[in-house]
């Protein structure tokens, strides 16, 4: 490129700056592909034998210093020109545009929880019989507007979170897998932008994260595994079993699959094989329901709660829209 300092911006430096280079502004800030795009207004180029514009190189400017603020990733300090001052080179651009690439799975903040679904999120009736094995399948989508809106979320720091509860009592194993559920923590699926860790408010997550869970035997947690590494085929993400016998065939399972481009499909089994002390039965009692909107169990009874955190609108707008989670119990 011909652009340094002392030097007139030639259209050529602005567009590479915009949308020709290898890294570029507007791959992440607008629409961009796969792990790339935060689905904001495109930056457009110049024409080849144009003459950069003020306002041009200060939206330009503008976009680079946002997306610093949204990732909380630091940048060269820059005051955009404005119409009618000399348009002077600026050090450093590219540099930024490669950090900014780098780390374009961060945020420095997330938005409100959401908690509002749609359908049934507990399971208010006893399950099983005796020392019957038996099993509880909670099912939720996730839908979005469009492939593109889901890509947003995931790529601009979007969280589905899935909680687990149960308090209700009554049988003998109740207090077993009230506990169980409780030892669960939340899970977190993030996009796992640029297969990598990607830090958002200040917390770390991988793929798929467990917070504050403790105890348990954990029989698969899948780190390295985001929206971006999911298929059409379910992919278990978190499994935990009771650690404490004769309850260890009881666990708590969550998969989720792709079921296409703009849909995410989580699916928890709670199982019980039957297994129960002696003189004892493995069915559980139900009890009240957690009901839309929540982002807490607030029932008793069993319940696999999913709810979402949205990207940050501090710096950018909501391209990602407001998806919707439905909810199924059989």
């Amino acid at each position: 490129m011909t652009y340094t300092a002392g030097g007139l911006i030639q259209a050529a430096d602005y567009n590479g700056f915009a949308n020709d280079s290898a890294n570029n502004v507007g791959a992440i800030w607008s629409t961009g592909s796969t792990d790339k795009g935060y689905g904001q207004t495109a930056i457009s180029n110049v024409s080849v034998a144009g003459t950069v514009t003020a306002t041009q190189w200060a939206t330009l400017v503008n976009n680079l210093a946002n997306l610093g603020s949204h990732q909380g990733t630091t940048i060269t300090a820059r005051t955009a020109p404005v119409a009618g001052n000399t348009i002077t080179i600026l050090n450093a651009v590219a540099t930024d545009i490669n950090t900014l690439t780098g780390s374009r799975g961060n945020a420095a903040a997330s938005g409100t929880e959401y908690g509002v679904f749609s359908g049934t999120t507990s399971k208010t009736g006893d399950t099983g019989s005796g020392q019957t094995a038996w099993t509880i399948t909670f099912t939720h989508t996730v839908t979005f507007a469009s492939a593109d809106a889901l890509r947003y979320f995931f790529n601009a720091g979007g969280i589905v979170r899935i909680k687990y509860g149960k308090s209700s009592t009554g049988t003998d194993v109740d207090p077993d897998w009230n506990t169980l559920a409780g030892y669960c923590g939340t899970i977190n699926l993030t996009g796992r932008v640029n297969s990598t860790t990607n830090t958002i408010a200040a917390q770390a997550y991988t793929g798929t994260t467990r917070l504050g869970g403790t105890g348990g035997t954990q029989t698969t947690l899948a780190t390295t595994t985001g929206w971006y590494n999911l298929t059409g085929e379910a992919t278990t993400i978190f499994q935990l079993n009771d650690s404490t016998s004769p309850y260890t065939g009881e666990f708590i399972r969550t998969q989720a699959t792709a079921t296409s481009s703009s849909v995410l499909t989580l699916t928890t089994v709670w199982n019980s094989d039957g297994s129960s002390g002696a003189g004892t039965s493995a069915n559980i009692s139900g009890g009240t329901a957690t009901t839309s909107p929540s982002t807490t169990i607030t029932g008793t009874a069993p319940t696999t709660l999913v709810t979402y955190l949205p990207p940050s609108t501090t710096y950018l707008s909501a391209a990602w829209g407001t998806p919707t989670i439905a909810a199924s119990v059989s």
